[in-house]
């Protein structure tokens, strides 16, 4: 006859789960190594730029590489052209990409991987071959276009003061990015319901998208003009081979004469650029959390 042992349980202590056996949680080191692998690689050659333009051959220490920065001759002007270059490209990179997004989603899902392609095609296109091509247009567009009214308006979008021609190059440039923000953004909301909610109650379809989508959208949509705007401060190529004095030329042009500072405009516009990340990150955290 078999005798019976009586088990012995532990109570469950309440407010806690159950300790179930299993194999002992291994340190991920990994993690650790790829974050310090990671600032290495950006940190270093930030660190060595910040040094080159801080140590004088007979000085030693000095900051005068920055205190030169805003006096220097055409910063103000190429940071200005810049920044308006972007938010010029920013407005209509949103209001070219948002309604398309919203409408294919909503009305058309079958054409969503149609304008997937085409707003991912200006990455396959190298910037020297889409450039090339802008300047032959802007070559035989006065030739050809002389007697006609669009004579002018070639003219026009090649103004040193506001170059137009690079706010249509930028917007091509853009689109990859912004796209992949809106549609991330559009696809962590239920739009449609959103959108049959606001109809059902008499909003038209302009009431729709700019009171019940963009106020949802904002995350994505600051990810977008972040991506535009980062675009725009470090194009070189375009603007270099069009001869426009932009804000990334500038610092080219410099570099011979003040390679000093040149590199401190760089680490500047460097750190103002993940100053705005931050912002725009911190920003998107506390509309989530208030959401």
């Amino acid at each position: 006859m078999a005798s019976l042992t009586p088990q012995v349980t532990t109570p469950a202590v309440p407010g806690t789960a159950p300790v179930r056996p299993g194999r002992p949680r291994r340190p991920r080191v990994w993690r650790g190594l790829v974050l310090l692998l990671a600032a290495v690689y950006f940190l270093v050659p930030l660190i060595a730029s910040f040094v080159f333009t801080v140590k004088a051959p007979d000085q030693g220490f000095s900051l005068d590489a920055y205190g030169e920065i805003f006096s220097a001759e055409g910063f103000a002007g190429s940071l200005l052209l810049s920044l308006g270059l972007g938010a010029a490209t920013i407005v209509i990179v949103l209001l070219l990409t948002l309604p398309a997004v919203v409408a294919v989603r909503l009305g058309a899902p079958r054409w969503r991987p149609v304008l997937e392609v085409v707003c991912t095609l200006p990455l396959v296109v190298p910037p020297i071959t889409f450039v090339a091509g802008i300047s032959t247009v802007l070559r035989w567009g006065p030739d050809y276009l002389a007697s006609t009214p669009f004579y002018q308006t070639i003219i026009a979008v090649q103004d040193p003061g506001f170059p137009i021609v690079l706010v249509l190059a930028y917007v091509v440039l853009a689109l990859p990015f912004a796209y992949r923000s809106l549609d991330a953004g559009l696809g962590a909301i239920d739009v449609r319901t959103l959108s049959e909610a606001a109809r059902n109650l008499g909003a038209s379809w302009p009431h729709v998208l700019l009171r019940v989508i963009v106020p949802n959208m904002r995350s994505a949509m600051a990810g977008a003009s972040f991506l535009t705007l980062a675009l725009v401060l470090g194009e070189f190529t375009i603007a270099r081979l069009l001869s426009f004095q932009t804000f990334p030329v500038w610092i080219y042009t410099i570099s011979g004469a003040h390679a000093q500072v040149s590199v401190a405009v760089s680490v500047f516009s460097l750190l103002i650029t993940w100053l705005l990340l931050l912002a725009l990150s911190s920003a998107g955290a506390r509309q989530r959390s208030g959401s």
